[in-house]
């Protein structure tokens, strides 16, 4: 989780930065006098949650919200003050929270167990998954993950792509072979590439990537962490490493 803080008094942001630190240990917390340099640090790297204090020289917590906004819409605000008659201001923003001075640890605890935008962890990720260029995975400690079969690797690809949505071998067939008919010898060598796909994934410790029902197979979307994924989450460091490239060896993510 990335917290970004902003006060422009010293002493009130070190305050925030202590008590926010104290409630999230586990946390990558950030902070700033400048409301301009917490801005831009959203920006780049993104942001799950802003504490922002209200009542600033320069722009206000209230425009900073504003500006956070655009760069990620389900970005949690968490606005600090001594001054209640910006409450009204701040709660039509959809803020997350709202904290009165002195700030402590408590009621940072209280704020980020709340959240108006959950923030889904990825320690339980079995796998990190890059969609954006080529489509690579890898084991948590960054090591790529071997495929026995190109075609299962691809097949792995595709199901990333459905984003939880099942699918049928005969779909997957036409996904790997195009027009091809599906006959018993092509379902044989299906059957082979899904073997291999398993066994990689087994190897690595991440069968539990894969859900299967009747003629029916999905990826666990939880136990992924995933470029894609977090686009879509408007994350803004995989909006940033988005570059109109998407799977790029795969002739079908084309048209995605």
């Amino acid at each position: 989780m990335r917290i970004l803080c902003v006060d422009d008094e010293r002493l009130a942001l070190q305050m925030l930065e202590q008590a926010v630190k104290k409630a999230k240990p586990e946390a990558q917390v950030l902070a700033f006098k400048f409301q301009d340099e917490l801005i831009d640090e959203a920006a780049k790297n993104g942001c799950d949650v802003a504490f922002l204090d209200i009542h600033m020289r320069g722009m206000n917590g209230v425009e900073v919200a504003k500006e956070l906004k655009k760069i990620n819409p389900k970005m949690n605000i968490i606005f600090v003050t001594g001054f209640s008659e910006y409450t009204g201001d701040a709660m039509r923003l959809h803020a997350s929270g709202y904290i009165m001075k002195p700030v402590t640890k408590e009621k940072v605890e209280a704020e980020l167990s709340d959240l108006r935008f959950p923030i889904v962890p990825k320690s339980d990720a079995l796998l990190r998954v890059q969609c954006f260029g080529n489509f690579d995975v890898f084991t948590p400690d960054g090591k790529p993950l071997h495929f026995e079969r190109s075609k299962a690797k691809e097949v792995f690809a595709y199901l990333v792509h459905r984003h939880g949505s099942s699918c049928t071998k005969k779909e997957i067939a036409a996904i790997l072979f195009e027009d091809m008919p599906y006959d018993s010898k092509q379902q044989i060598y299906v059957q082979k590439i899904m073997s291999a796909l398993m066994k990689s994934l087994r190897e690595a410790g991440a069968e539990k990537i894969i859900e299967k029902s009747y003629n029916n197979i999905a990826v666990n979307v939880k136990l992924i962490d995933c470029d894609y994924y977090r686009f879509e989450e408007l994350d803004a460091g995989a909006v940033n490493a988005y570059q109109n490239e998407y799977m790029s060896q795969y002739y079908w993510a084309e048209f995605y």
